[in-house]
């Protein structure tokens, strides 16, 4: 079958009628027949299937027992139900039942052709809108980063302006500053969030392994290498290659990646054949890369082809007011590692965790408080329950009253702020999705209206709201 012609389904025990269908909608569709429910629902099952005609009597499997399945675990493939005419009541009972439309017998190909169109566009449109709702459980994650300073949402901002171009970005901060979760909001607010996220960690890698994990080898290219392998650079191809600890990337591996950031292409190793990669790439790193390649550590070329966009995230001593906000939010995370409903952070513990200087960052934060919770015997977490090095830091402290601005926010507090970032997300999603709409129907209105479920009024309103307008897709 073609990959670029849509697959229609014919569902139809009348095996001529049904071969003359084929015949005629092959020329713009790949076409797969079936001469009942059954055999409709094992071909769906095998193949990438964009619309089901269907008859709805047939034996073994009717067309209503095959509308009901394909509703049930295929939601976005339209369904078009065949009668002939003295049946209308049936067709109208398989559209509350589900059915995107129908056709009535003798069929009018030009009817038809017509009709197949509009059903194939609305299943890409529902497609559109399950991956914009499943990129909103994907944003949920960017809760993580958890922040009221000014510093921490400005780099936030910065991410939602570059994520939707394809410069590489160099993100540096100490360990557990949050490196990774700034390069995964990098991906899934760009245009290639459908596509992989690979990560690899430079540093943790043994060098004679590190080129074959990044580039891929051949078969027999080094003892054990028994098989081709792919690399991370052609698995996150048309994605998002993440590079963890780039500072600790060998220089001989250094002169390898410009050569692919500059090329967009490669070689496995002990192979001679030039692989292509669109891979976005995101490094980080918790060196100061700029004195590595003072030091003769880090090749200079390398650095600026890497910082065509620089995000430098400040350590968690330098924005202590979110230490009250990250308490709350692990506390409800780890949850589950305790019999209590509550768990309840003592205030003179909450003064001694915001004094701390935290050089492991949020992870060490996280780690002491998924430890406290533990240990905890009555749901309370009390600076016994926190680690020396901690405790020791406190006693050489003169303990004064926590400043205004480290007071915890209430919960209804939390709410508004996340519930503000939740508009921010959907109000995001809404206009790509108000976008490929008018993309598709070219700016018609009520064409938009028709095949998304909303009226004239409500796509207007959306216009509106979104300042864009209808007559820019009509070129």
């Amino acid at each position: 079958m073609e990959e670029s012609k849509p697959t229609i389904l014919i569902a139809d025990d009348e095996e001529r009628e049904r071969k003359v269908l084929a015949m005629n909608l092959k020329r713009n569709y790949n076409v797969l027949q079936a001469q009942n429910g059954k055999q409709a629902r094992e071909l769906i099952e095998r193949n990438r299937v964009h619309l089901i005609l269907t008859d709805l009597k047939m034996p073994e499997m009717n067309g209503f027992e095959l509308l009901k399945w394909a509703n049930e675990n295929y939601k976005t493939i339209p369904v078009i139900i065949m009668t002939a005419f003295g049946t209308i009541e049936d067709a109208v009972e398989a559209m509350k039942a589900g059915a995107h439309d129908y056709i009535t017998k003798p069929i009018k190909l030009e009817e038809l052709n017509a009709l197949i169109g509009k059903s194939i566009t609305y299943g890409k449109l529902l497609e559109e809108n399950i991956r914009l709702k499943e990129r909103i459980k994907k944003y949920e994650g960017f809760n993580e980063i958890i922040t009221v300073n000014p510093k921490m949402k400005s780099l936030m901002e910065l991410i939602g302006q570059v994520a939707q171009t394809p410069a590489t970005i160099l993100i540096e901060g100490e360990s557990g500053a949050g490196k990774m979760l700034f390069a995964r909001a990098v991906h899934y607010l760009s245009d290639r969030a459908d596509e992989p996220f690979i990560e690899i960690n430079c540093g943790a890698i043994p060098h004679d392994l590190l080129e074959s994990e990044l580039f891929g080898h051949e078969r027999g290219a080094f003892t054990g290498a028994v098989s081709a392998k792919k690399g991370k650079f052609e698995l996150a191809s048309g994605g998002t290659l993440f590079l963890d600890e780039i500072g600790e990337l060998p220089l001989d591996l250094q002169v390898k990646l410009l050569h692919v950031l500059e090329n967009q292409k490669f070689t496995r190793v002990g192979g001679t054949q030039f692989i292509s990669t669109d891979a976005r790439i995101v490094a980080a790193t918790n060196k100061n890369l700029r004195r590595e390649v003072e030091e003769k550590n880090f090749r200079q070329d390398l650095f600026y082809r890497l910082k065509v966009v620089y995000i430098k995230i400040p350590p968690l001593r330098e924005r202590k007011e979110d230490i009250p906000l990250l308490i709350e939010h692990f506390l409800r995370k780890h949850s589950n590692l305790t019999k209590f409903q509550n768990v309840l952070v003592t205030e003179k513990t909450r003064r001694i965790l915001q004094n701390y200087d935290w050089p492991g960052n949020i992870r060490e934060l996280e780690n002491v408080i998924q430890q406290a919770i533990i240990f905890s015997k009555d749901g309370r977490i009390t600076p016994d329950l926190l680690p020396d090095e901690i405790l020791s830091q406190w006693k050489e402290e003169v303990v004064e009253p926590v400043e205004e601005e480290f007071i915890p926010l209430t919960k209804d507090e939390l709410k508004l702020e996340k519930q503000r970032r939740t508009e921010r997300i959907l109000n995001d999603l809404e206009r790509k999705f108000l976008v490929k709409l008018l993309e598709t129907t070219k700016g018609n209105i009520s064409h938009a209206a028709e095949i998304s479920g909303y009226d004239r009024r409500q796509i207007q309103n959306l216009l509106k709201k979104h300042d864009i307008q209808a007559e820019d897709f009509r070129k």
